[in-house]
């Protein structure tokens, strides 16, 4: 079996034709509308022959791809069926009917995906495609947080290993995790594995307790609030939309702070002349086109493991229908369990929470 790029795409370009074509690029010319402020139609042409063969495949597959906010746009509006925040994802996963997923994220959601459908064959286009939260925190860590802190519920960021969820209570999202810790009994919460995303809940539900586990995401841990500070001096017509993953004072720094959904949501609601955002670089792209009216500016910074997913590896997947991600039987039920918790509380109205 191929290992490397050039072996993989020698091995496509015997079955499919993927040279750039700007025949190709005309043919499929309604999906590039939707992102063509962001990728040139000269450079289409060279995704759009991959685009035809994984739309194609995927058909005769029957398979449904569930693309993250962070996937790049050839991914995200080419040949996604769903996108959406890792709330969204999980909750699609949920109401999936095709026999196959093909999860265009990182691993921990593929991984959810499995739980929430596990006779469903999930298939992961780079199992390498990790993440920095999912890899702080073990089911060690949560018996550790249990012990110093005994009968306190453990809230763990969906951002987490299957192994981590079923050794939680329950999971949250960035949209979702202020609610959940209302919303759970005790006046002690514990939180894993960001520290930020805790120490920003800690403010929003003053009236509990929150301790912490000591990880953080690469992506946002490197935004700080005097890189906004200076460039509202420079720019003070922008604004500043953060995500709660960056350090409180960052957020402090923002004129919103919401999940991947919520910066949609309020960039689609307030239409901001100029924005900046505050997360991963491929978010102002993938909604640039739905909001010509908006001018998205830099700087952000770009997740190494989410820009690992692309449409050569996703095509090679479907191809060879790998790898295909297991979970441990046992673990299935109570992570499944913790998310479920999750979406139920998640649906309730606001103010109930």
């Amino acid at each position: 079996m191929p290992t490397s790029t050039p072996d993989i795409r020698a091995e496509l370009a015997k079955v499919y034709d993927l040279e750039p074509s700007l025949s190709a690029a005309e043919a499929t010319r309604d999906i590039h509308a939707r992102m063509s402020r962001v990728i040139p139609f000269a450079d289409w042409a060279r995704h759009a022959p991959y685009v035809i063969a994984i739309n194609r495949l995927k058909a005769e597959r029957g398979a449904v791809i569930l693309a993250h906010n962070y996937m790049t746009p050839d991914i995200y509006h080419g040949i996604a069926d769903v996108v959406g925040d890792s709330l969204q994802l999980a909750i699609e996963a949920t109401k999936v009917e095709a026999r196959v997923i093909v999860q265009c994220g990182v691993h921990f959601m593929a991984e959810t995906s499995k739980v929430l459908s596990p006779s469903k064959t999930v298939l992961m286009p780079d199992m390498g495609a990790g993440c920095s939260l999912a890899d702080a925190i073990t089911p060690a860590g949560i018996a550790e947080m249990r012990a110093m802190y005994p009968g306190a519920p453990v809230v763990s960021y969906v951002n987490t290993t299957a192994a981590v969820k079923a050794a939680s209570d329950i999971c949250c999202t960035s949209a979702n995790a202020a609610q959940i810790v209302r919303a759970i009994p005790g006046d002690t919460v514990i939180m894993t594995p960001d520290k930020y995303l805790a120490q920003n809940v800690a403010k929003q539900v003053p009236e509990k307790r929150i301790v912490w586990w000591d990880g953080a995401c690469i992506v946002h841990e490197r935004f700080t609030a005097q890189d906004l500070r200076e460039f509202r001096e420079f720019q003070p017509d922008t604004t500043i939309i953060a995500h709660p993953e960056c350090p409180p004072d960052v957020v402090a720094e923002a004129d919103f702070s919401g999940s991947t959904a919520g910066i949609i949501d309020f960039v689609s609601q307030n239409q901001p002349s100029k924005a900046l955002l505050v997360t991963e670089c491929s978010m102002a792209s993938n909604i640039a086109d739905a909001h010509p009216q908006v001018e998205f500016v830099g700087p952000c910074n770009m997740c190494p493991y989410m820009k690992m997913i692309t449409l050569e590896k996703v095509l090679w997947s479907l191809h060879t229908m790998t790898t295909p991600v297991e979970v441990d039987p046992e673990l299935i039920a109570p992570a499944r369990a913790a998310v479920e918790r999750m979406i139920e509380i998640s649906r309730r109205p606001r103010a109930a929470a």
